[in-house]
């Protein structure tokens, strides 16, 4: 950890408005796009946003920075308040479910085939197709490609394990690719 951090940390600790303004800088950007991803309605991601730094301002003490660093630790705030925000709305969604398992049967080949070269199409694809999956699945994709959080960070983000997220992961990305084939369909 950097002194910037150690610093940081601790006018956190202090309660200080200079360094609360830090935080929002630093990772403010970063936490509005995670929740914005698993929540419908850039309101509600705004609601949450403002939830997850009360938290964090509030919580500081409780960061422990032998478990995480402070970016993941907020990250899983960040997290949980999407999810219990989501459970809380009540709202009806369809999300893409697999009953036949055709998506399990795509091979990692065809899955990176579909990804391909980032450009602006497949990035307007992935946007579209995360619309159709569930918010812990949209959660995964987007700490792993968009956070570039390791399987180990994402496993802290969601009380998980690395097996369990690598796994999970693997299925997310073959059930994306399902519904880009759709899409572009």
């Amino acid at each position: 950890m950097t002194e910037t951090d150690i610093n940081l940390i601790l006018g956190l600790r202090e309660q200080s408005s200079k360094a609360q303004r830090q935080t929002l800088e630093r990772y403010g950007n970063d936490v509005f796009a995670q929740v914005a991803r698993m929540l419908p309605a850039v309101e509600d991601a705004e609601e949450v946003y403002q939830d997850v730094f009360v938290k964090v301002f509030k919580n500081i003490n409780m960061y422990d920075a032998e478990k995480s660093s402070l970016k993941t630790w907020i990250s899983r705030i960040a997290y949980n308040e999407s999810i219990s925000f989501l459970r809380h709305k009540s709202m009806p969604v369809i999300y893409y479910e697999d009953r036949e398992g055709e998506a399990e049967k795509l091979s990692e080949k065809e899955v990176e085939a579909t990804f391909g070269q980032p450009n602006p199409e497949t990035v307007q694809l992935i946007r579209a197709a995360l619309k159709h999956l569930p918010p812990d699945e949209r959660a995964i994709i987007t700490l792993f490609y968009y956070e570039e959080l390791s399987l180990k960070e994402i496993a802290y983000v969601t009380e998980s394990i690395p097996t369990t997220v690598a796994s999970k992961l693997s299925r997310t990305r073959k059930k994306l690719c399902k519904i880009i084939k759709m899409l572009q369909s």
